[in-house]
């Protein structure tokens, strides 16, 4: 059992509560997901509870874990920097629970994991791996530890869609606990049994937290009904609130004419309109009193929206990639990744490259972004799938964002980043202290003034919420320009392209919809 009471999570920077008065009890079979806003406090969340002196940093909490002998898994979202350096083999090597698996145990975890054997011996740097294998060699090292609590944070990012499915098999199978973060909606859909939803409500004044043990359809389906029923509740109340006020308007404004006008004359009269008077007061102090009990209207942290690229059209004839390589080489150019690789693109098309980790896709996609970014009869703008690739980390998001840097443009990014849930104090911290989420926001809006045509987008949903998701997949279905992009989220395959491509040894295959 693990177990966590009245936790407080405090960002020291701005003294922003972004977890409050937290508690939890996790037991075997908890197949837990933590969703909520970019920003939110989920990966901080993760972090405590693998081990609290991983946010001491920039963080302050107040609250209790209980462990009760459990063994703590903890996958981080990016690979640590210490480990960056390491050959394959020292990153397996150093730990001694590696000498204690057989041949036969580590040839079927590479196997599983859709590895050759010899993996761990390898002398590649860590850091040379792909997205997708960095991932996977971090799993097999905390699978080999033999933990009893799986703490994921984005163990869907960058792995490819045979991968997806071991992680699903994975957290399906496991008869522990699992308490994960993913943006991949299909993953959560056929995975959770447990909610823990994380909000900022009230211009993110306010932190709000609920727990559901049910799926997550299931708890979209509950949340949004009694949202609907709140809210129908909250605006009859007000109705008739309304009609109240307007008669008791009346009545006072009767009595208190009548009290103007009544003459010296007539004493007895003067004190039943004090009497009368006294008891519409009194009914006007008991509606106030009822008026606290109210229902309240629903409050609701928004997903996030904005439109891009209004004016990005492309005629629909218009070859905007005609691209081809004979060889398609690792950046480190000692192995031939792909050959014969040929892709055209004509008009607003939006396509989709997958493959399997290591087989080139970013590699690929780079030397096409080198292509477009040269262009001068297209405008093309690229999200790499490292944001460190593009943004500077020292500045805040205004100063990355702004121009000519007048007070008028200054106003109106401030104004978008507000409609991208930023709050006033995060638009001036470094681009640094950002989540994953709230840094791909910061390239999308770039993009977005920019005026850009063409995206390249090397895995553009891989850090937004499951609850921004659904908004940013149809902002980039409705771009009217092209979109060439790398992915593995299976809603965005299915929802955002128009042609899907898989990345082979002998080339570009056209790849039925998924």
């Amino acid at each position: 059992m693990l177990q966590i009471k009245k936790l407080t999570l405090t960002h020291k920077k701005d003294l922003r509560e972004i977890l409050s008065d937290f508690s939890c009890v996790f037991n075997n079979g908890d197949k837990a997901v933590v969703i909520g806003e970019e920003g939110n406090g989920k990966s901080t969340l993760l972090k405590w509870i693998y081990h609290p002196e991983l946010i001491e940093e920039y963080c302050d909490a107040e609250g209790d874990r209980l462990v009760s002998g459990e063994v703590l898994g903890y996958l981080s979202q990016e690979l640590p920097t210490e480990d960056q350096d390491k050959s394959i083999y020292e990153f397996f090597s150093e730990k001694d629970y590696f000498w204690n698996q057989t041949p036969k145990e580590l040839n079927k975890m590479a196997s599983r994991f859709q590895l050759s054997p010899n993996f761990f011996y390898q002398d590649q740097k860590m850091a040379t791996l792909s997205g997708g294998e960095k991932v996977k060699a971090q799993l097999m090292r905390i699978l080999f530890s033999e933990p009893t609590v799986l703490l994921l944070d984005e163990p869907s990012n960058d792995i490819d869609i045979e991968t997806l499915e071991t992680l699903e098999e994975l957290i399906l199978n496991w008869d522990k606990i699992v308490i994960y973060i993913s943006h991949d909606e299909t993953l959560i859909e056929r995975t959770a049994n447990k909610i823990i939803h994380i909000e900022q409500i009230r211009r993110k004044t306010k932190s709000r937290y609920c727990i559901a043990n049910m799926s997550y359809l299931e708890y979209l389906k509950k949340r949004s009904s009694e949202m609907e029923n709140q809210a129908r509740q909250a605006a009859d109340e007000r109705r008739q609130k309304q009609i109240r006020d307007e008669k008791y308007q009346r009545i006072y404004q009767s009595v208190e004419h009548a009290q103007a006008v009544i003459t010296r004359q007539n004493p007895s009269g003067g004190r039943l309109l004090k009497k009368k008077m006294h008891a519409v007061k009194s009914m006007g102090r008991r509606f106030d009193r009822e008026d606290h009990k109210m229902t309240e209207m629903p409050d609701e942290e928004t997903a996030i929206y904005f439109e891009l690229g209004a004016k990005a059209q492309i005629p629909a004839g218009k070859t905007v990639l005609e691209f081809s390589l004979d060889q398609l080489q690792s950046p480190d150019g000692s192995r031939i990744l792909a050959t014969n690789i040929f892709l055209r693109i004509r008009g607003n098309e939006k396509i989709c490259v997958i493959g399997k980790n290591g087989a080139g896709k970013t590699t690929l996609i780079k030397k096409i972004a080198e292509e477009l970014l040269q262009r001068n009869d297209i405008h093309a703008e690229y999200m790499p799938q490292n944001y460190e690739d593009s943004l500077d980390l020292s500045k805040t998001p205004v100063t990355f964002l702004s121009v000519v840097g007048d007070k008028e443009e200054t106003t109106r990014i401030r104004t978008y980043l507000g409609s991208l849930k930023y709050t006033a104090e995060e638009m001036d911290h470094p681009i640094r202290e950002l989540s994953g989420g709230q840094k791909a926001k910061v390239l999308l809006l770039k993009m977005s003034l920019s005026g850009a045509n063409v995206l390249i987008l090397d895995e553009p949903t891989r850090n937004f919420s499951p609850l921004s998701g659904p908004v940013i997949r149809k902002m980039l279905a409705e771009f009217p320009g092209a979109i060439i992009s790398i992915s593995h989220d299976r809603k965005y395959i299915e929802e955002v392209c128009d042609k899907v491509y898989r990345l082979e040894a002998d080339g570009l295959v056209v790849n039925s919809r998924m």
